[in-house]
């Protein structure tokens, strides 16, 4: 099929009847000549003529556009901060681009070098691991950059963050509380930022119930993915039958569990109690319906998209450090 051609400044300025130099400047809104922005305006509709995005900024330092850069867009934790920054954003006039990384260092680091082509206006991005590498990065971003995640406190980027060891925590007082005494934990890399807060949390959570002789037998790593869940917990639970709690690290992972546990002819939560975390829209619809600690991923991607426009808007205040609190919501699958 052969693509449309796409119409140009020329044909629009033989349309209006002006010079290409008079079509720039109604365009970009440097001329107070009425008469000629209503000849030029209908001479764009007329050709259906759209100007170049690119060559715009290049001009105006201004896309419109803020990029969301995070590891999976798969994952309804993501999904849930894009029903909430697009809206956002979209009130002030920007538009969303979003990028999955993988979860690639190499990737987010040619984002942030990226940022130099003036693309994008700001952007937000959301990385598992934080290495010194990212840390340079970030202080040298050509445009506003704000991170949902952990970063050090002196890193000069708006951060916001959400307190998953505290989550952790409250998840296995919960299962002890409801009579859990061998409580298993699969968590997703021990590398990254999330892995290893919401195995500290664990820790202190069975440190807290009086549980912290059990050692890491019970803990195994794996990908914060459904299959990954599944399949561990099949090994798991093989190897070590009297458990009788697990702690999912996500709702992926968690779920991947209750599919391991129906498979192995295990009830929940007669046999065994399920929580898992971030209290996405799979946890509330799983079978049976999945307890879940909420770490505010809807608040924490509004409270990103704020605090960037802020910044579009010239604010050059002390960068800040938000924290979104964790709440458990429990379900059939831990009662």
């Amino acid at each position: 099929m052969t693509q449309r051609r796409r119409p140009t400044i020329h044909e629009v300025a033989k349309v209006a009847g002006v010079s290409i130099s008079s079509v720039s400047r109604a365009l970009n809104g440097n001329t107070s000549n009425a008469d000629m922005v209503a000849r030029v305006n209908a001479a764009v509709r007329q050709v259906g003529y759209v100007p170049s995005v690119v060559a715009q900024s290049l001009k105006t330092r201004h896309t419109g556009q803020v990029a969301f850069a995070m590891e999976d867009i798969g994952n309804a934790a993501y999904l849930e901060m894009v029903r909430r920054i697009q809206p956002t954003l979209r009130d002030e006039g920007y538009r969303l681009l979003l990028h999955s990384t993988g979860a690639d260092v190499e990737d987010e680091l040619g984002v942030l070098a990226s940022l130099s082509q003036n693309y994008v206006d700001g952007l937000i991005l959301c990385p598992l691991r934080v290495t010194d590498r990212h840390v340079e990065a970030l202080r040298q971003t050509a445009v506003p950059v704000v991170v949902i995640g952990l970063l050090p406190d002196d890193v000069p980027v708006d951060n916001v963050r959400a307190d998953s060891r505290v989550g952790a925590q409250l998840a296995v007082e919960h299962l002890a509380e409801a009579g859990a005494r061998r409580i298993a934990f699969i968590d997703g890399p021990l590398d990254t930022v999330p892995g290893r807060a919401r195995y500290d949390g664990y820790r202190r959570g069975l440190a807290a119930t009086g549980l912290s002789d059990q050692t890491d037998e019970l803990v195994r790593f794996t990908d914060f993915q459904f299959e990954a869940g599944r399949r561990t917990a099949r090994e798991l639970l093989t190897a070590h039958p009297e458990v009788d709690a697990v702690l999912g690290a996500n709702d992926l992972i968690a779920t991947g569990v209750l599919h391991a546990l129906r498979e192995l002819g295990r009830d929940v939560p007669g046999d065994v109690r399920v929580v898992g975390m971030d209290d996405t829209p799979l946890a509330a619809t799983s079978f049976p319906p999945l307890s879940s600690v909420s770490l505010g991923s809807a608040d924490r991607g509004r409270i990103a998209a704020e605090l960037l426009l802020r910044r579009l808007d010239g604010d050059d205040a002390p960068p800040e450090r938000v924290t979104v609190p964790p709440s458990l919501t429990v379900r059939e699958s831990s009662r």
